[in-house]
């Protein structure tokens, strides 16, 4: 079919070239030269543009029709047996003399005219479709790379295989500015720029022999083990690179193997971070291997991983070995009771390590046992240990009390998220009356009521060494919140203290807010969710009142206070000219535009008082 349409279509092109000879007669008429030159002359623009002869033709082919009918009155004139001059006289009179049709033909033409141009023109474009070759469509695995790359400003983000010089030529140009930045500062973050591999590769030359970057953090960028070969020959030959920070990149078992195989053979990285990149045993063994033979490393991060017993026991092995090691992180993996057995027994011949984090993996009362033990016969000096979220009772909170008796390092103890209950706090209470060294405690979190509290309060009266204290999201309730503040009215050294979520109530408000007149050591108090309303906000906004040079931040959050209660504290703090308070959050509550009003304007009359900032956060 199409190949019969397209012999259709030069027989007429040739009939009508043979019938051209008739075309210059035609425009020699005075009447037809001007209407006739001009749409031939248009004709032939339009194919000069086109490049296509026929529509021109059939143009003229139509027009030659016309031309036959004007000569066939001559030829009639001629055969009357009429004189050429009288001919002529005819032809000249037809030109001068007016006549009404001229202008309708005309017309009439170049409505022709128009008409068969947008015919000839959609005739031209059916005959594009059908004779002419058709543009190749992009491969299917070309679709499928780009729709697979998002765009972004980040380097190395686009250097794929498959894109044009230009998108390459611009991610190289945003990689040689973050190369600049590591030729410049001492710290550079460039997390979560996901330049991948690819752009890995590229930084990681700038890395050699640097002499300026000391802190460098990689985390999320998409880096996977076969980018981790960019460090071969790069980190071997840096010695100025303290801290490398690669979380939160899917590096894996075979990751951890390729940088460990990297490290041994460096001598300047301190702290090395390998949070959340899918880590097991296998790749918590190589880590070990390398620890063993590392010399500098002072801190190591495997946080959020999925290290088992068997990666713990390689671990202890190398802390066992390892001369130089001082904070250990292995929080939120699976390490369970066996796991903390082996890392006591790595503890027992250590003397470096001075942290251990272990939140999160579900050691039980057996396995805290079992790191008391060790941690007892432990020849170093411990400072802080993290036991939060492991599932421990009253039980194992007796095996820490007596490990804390002991201490005489321990500066920050976690217990948060467990459920030693009221038992347990009296434990660690005994504990914490013989111990001088324990700052900071942590015990959120644990089912501890009044009784407990009570217990805890009744250390904090002759204990000037804690400073921190820990008790949110338990149900003390109103009878733990007096015992609390009739102790710290006149006693203890407590500068932090959080009592979020512990079910105190407007009543506990006042009673503290009463003790805030009196205790001029602390300076964050924490009192979120404990549903104080507007009438524990009025108790606070009475102490605020009067002078204290201690308390510089408070938070009220999610306490259901409405524009009454911030009324209230407005009011308070517009009156006390010498009030040190800093900041003020106020989230979460029942504040209308008139309330946060109030307090904003409170907050610009401290500042053009006393030319102190107060920040508020609602």
């Amino acid at each position: 079919m199409a190949e019969e349409r397209k012999r259709g279509v030069l027989s007429v092109a040739a009939a009508m070239a043979m019938k051209g000879g008739e075309i210059s007669s035609y425009l020699d008429h005075p009447l037809k030269r001007g209407v006739g030159a001009e749409a031939l002359t248009t004709s032939a623009s339009y194919c000069a543009h086109r490049v296509l002869s026929p529509p021109s033709l059939v143009y003229i082919h139509s027009r030659r029709y016309f031309h036959f009918r004007r000569l066939s009155v001559t030829a009639a004139a001629a055969s009357s047996g009429r004189s050429a001059a009288e001919r002529r006289v005819y032809r000249q009179s037809q030109v001068e003399a007016p006549q009404p049709a001229v202008p309708r033909n005309q017309i009439a033409s170049a409505g022709a005219f128009v008409g068969i141009c947008c015919m000839l023109s959609f005739l031209w474009k059916l005959a594009e479709k059908l004779f002419l070759p058709k543009s190749e469509k992009p491969s299917a695995a070309e679709n499928q790379a780009t729709q697979g790359v998002k765009w972004s400003f980040a380097p190395g983000s686009n250097l794929l295989s498959g894109f044009g010089q230009k998108i390459d030529k611009d991610s190289k140009q945003t990689l040689n500015e973050f190369a600049n930045e590591l030729r410049a500062f001492r710290s550079i973050d460039m997390s979560g720029r996901n330049f991948g591999d690819n752009g890995l590769f590229f930084l990681a030359e700038t890395l050699a022999y640097n002499q300026i970057a000391e802190e460098v953090t990689f985390a999320a960028n998409g880096i996977t083990a076969e980018g981790l070969k960019a460090f071969d020959g790069v980190l071997q030959s840096n010695f100025v690179l303290k801290t490398l920070d690669l979380s939160g990149n899917p590096i894996g078992d075979e990751g951890a193997k390729r940088l460990s195989d990297i490290l041994v053979d460096n001598a300047g990285i301190q702290k090395l971070q390998l949070n959340s990149t899918g880590m097991g045993d296998e790749g918590a063994k190589a880590i070990a291997e390398m620890l063993k033979k590392h010399s500098s490393l002072r801190v190591i991060e495997l946080n959020n991983n999925s290290i088992d017993y068997s990666g713990f026991s390689g671990i202890a092995e190398a802390i066992l070995e390892n001369k130089t090691i001082q904070t250990v992180y292995l929080n939120g993996n699976y390490g369970g009771a066996l796991g903390a057995a082996a890392l006591a027994k790595g503890l027992e011949g250590n003397r470096s390590v001075r942290e251990l984090y272990l939140h999160g993996n579900s050691i039980g009362d057996e396995g805290v046992h079992a790191l008391m033990s060790g941690l007892s016969s432990h020849k170093g000096k411990l400072t802080a240990l993290d036991i939060g979220n492991n599932k421990i009772t009253s039980k194992g909170a007796h095996h820490v009390a007596e490990y804390v008796k002991r201490s005489k390092s321990l500066l920050w103890l976690n217990f948060y998220m467990n459920d030693i209950g009221d038992e347990g706090a009296e434990k660690i209470a005994v504990a914490l009356k013989q111990n001088r060294s324990v700052t900071s405690i942590d015990l959120g979190g644990n089912n501890i009521h009044a009784m407990g509290v009570t217990a805890i309060a009744g250390v904090l009266k002759d204990n000037s060494i804690i400073t921190t204290l820990e008790l949110g999201y338990n149900p003390i309730g109103l009878d733990g919140a007096k015992a609390l503040a009739e102790v710290l009215k006149f006693h203890g050294n407590i500068k932090t203290l959080m009592l979020g979520w512990c079910q105190i109530g407007a009543k506990g408000a006042e009673l503290i807010a009463e003790t805030l007149k009196y205790n001029n050591t602390i300076s964050s108090l924490d009192l979120r969710g404990n549903g104080l309303k507007d009438e524990g906000a009025k108790s606070l906004a009475r102490s605020l009142r009067v002078v204290n040079e201690a308390l510089v931040s408070l938070d009220l959050g999610f306490n259901e206070i409405r524009d009454e209660g911030a009324f209230a504290i407005a009011q308070a703090l517009k009156a006390n000219e010498d009030v040190r308070l800093a900041s003020l959050n106020i989230p979460n509550n029942f504040l209308t535009k008139l309330g946060q009003s109030a307090l904003t304007d409170a907050r610009d009359h401290v500042y053009e008082m006393t030319e102190k900032e107060l920040n508020i956060f609602f």
